[in-house]
């Protein structure tokens, strides 16, 4: 019985649980079953309903809610005016992708860019929204990656994709540059790109809002990634698996951009666009019994550690314990080796010795406990072979963090709630 995994993606279930408040959803990889008997994906939405019951009996859940009514967040970075910018996958209508700023004191949400590429990805049990997935940001220049959205629909036989004849947008798959003054940033409440500025930023032209005060937004398209890549099946040669780029970061005048379906680090030239893959992960042990030998990596978070790289990697079905790590890249070479391991389901990692702690201190963010059936957790290392101390046990699909150094404020989204969280380090 063997299954492959392609795209992070949402699980929506759309359940309201009684007096919680939240509504649910389930981040995870689509599967690719080799044969009709796997039930891969039914088991994820038994898995799913079974998180979200536990979390709910947890006297300490739901964490403290700062800002609600995001549409599916992914990523969270501070700005250079230390404010907090989050991407945010859509509604599932399309083309409802979107870039909030958000007051770190106040937590008053505002719209910086709408109308962003997003579309509902068919490949799961559910469908789900695709779109804007990560954020880096170099001075006033703001550069956003956007996911798969449906660049795929599913197959003829369970697991497959076929390429979609007609995507609601040219864009998925892409990184896009957004520049924008401190004061537009300060007093904006938000642009909204239609068909025609989406349709001239796949023609290469660059989009411009003018605003008083605050002067211009430019945006401009960096680099289109190739859609998807042949992957034939013994059950089906047509199959292809699509692209799905889910963070990145600013590496002197390139960026260097993690997909989490091809499972590498694209190095993107900021200025031309020109890209090479800096490292092609290889499978990890699958540590149960059920599935293959290996699963799928799914690097889906990366950030500097000195000069090297930290990528998390979520891993594939069945989510098994230890599975899961944080791998540590060479940003030159593309050289990797395991950092932080022992994990069930990174996906984000921040290191504290960066920020003045005399020694190297690491908090890793885990979307669920073993097998996917537990709550998502926070969890501080001291060092990287260390046993890690639980700083959250309760968290609720959460996919990114970002650290206010100012006061200890960790800032953390949960993609299925909608809601940012606020927990005091």
């Amino acid at each position: 019985m063997q299954c492959r995994a392609s795209q992070l993606k949402i699980l929506m279930t759309n359940r309201l649980q009684d007096g919680s408040g939240w509504r649910n959803s389930f981040l995870h990889k689509v599967f690719k079953p080799k044969t009709s008997s796997m039930k891969s994906i039914n088991v994820i939405t038994y898995i799913c309903f079974t998180l979200f019951g536990a979390a709910t009996g947890n006297a300490q859940c739901p964490a403290p809610v700062f800002a609600s009514g995001l549409r599916a967040p992914t990523k969270v970075i501070f700005s250079q005016k230390d404010n907090l910018l989050v991407a945010e996958q859509g509604t599932g209508a399309p083309n409802t992708g979107r870039i909030s700023i958000i007051d770190p004191s106040s937590g008053t949400v505002r719209t910086l860019l709408d109308g962003l590429p997003s579309a509902l990805n068919l490949l799961g049990e559910q469908p789900a929204p695709s779109g804007p997935s990560g954020l880096a940001m170099r001075g006033r220049t703001l550069y956003v990656t956007i996911g798969s959205g449906n660049l795929t629909l599913p197959g003829p036989v369970p697991g497959s994709e076929i390429p979609n004849p007609n995507p609601s947008s040219s864009l998925f798959s892409s990184v896009l540059e957004v520049h924008f003054s401190a004061e537009i940033e300060k007093v904006t409440s938000g642009f909204t790109l239609n068909a025609a500025n989406r349709a001239a930023l796949a023609a290469g032209q660059t989009i411009t809002f003018h605003a008083v005060p605050g002067g211009p937004v430019t945006i401009r398209l960096v680099t289109n990634f190739p859609d998807y890549v042949a992957a034939p099946r013994p059950d089906f040669p047509a199959n292809v698996v699509s692209s799905n780029p889910f963070g990145l970061v600013i590496h002197g005048n390139s960026l260097d951009v993690v997909d989490a379906s091809f499972n590498l680090i694209a190095e993107v030239n900021a200025h031309s666009g020109a890209s090479s893959t800096l490292v092609k992960f290889a499978n990890v042990p699958n540590t149960t019994q059920v599935g293959p030998p290996t699963v799928d990596p799914v690097p889906d978070s990366i950030h500097f550690f000195g000069k090297d790289l930290l990528v998390t990697y979520l891993t594939g079905f069945p989510f098994g314990p230890r599975a899961a790590r944080v791998q540590l890249v060479d940003a030159t070479t593309g050289n990797n080796q395991p950092f932080i391991t022992g994990l069930t389901a990174a996906i984000d990692v921040l290191s504290l010795s960066a920020r003045g702690n005399t020694t190297p201190q690491f908090l890793v963010l885990e979307f669920g406990g073993a097998g996917l059936s537990q709550p998502g957790q926070l969890l501080r290392f001291s060092s990287p072979m260390a046993t890690p101390s639980i700083i959250s046990p309760c968290l609720i699909t959460p996919t990114s963090m970002a650290l206010d150094e100012r006061n200890g404020a960790l800032f953390i989204t949960e993609i299925g709630t909608g809601n940012l969280i606020r927990l005091q380090l």
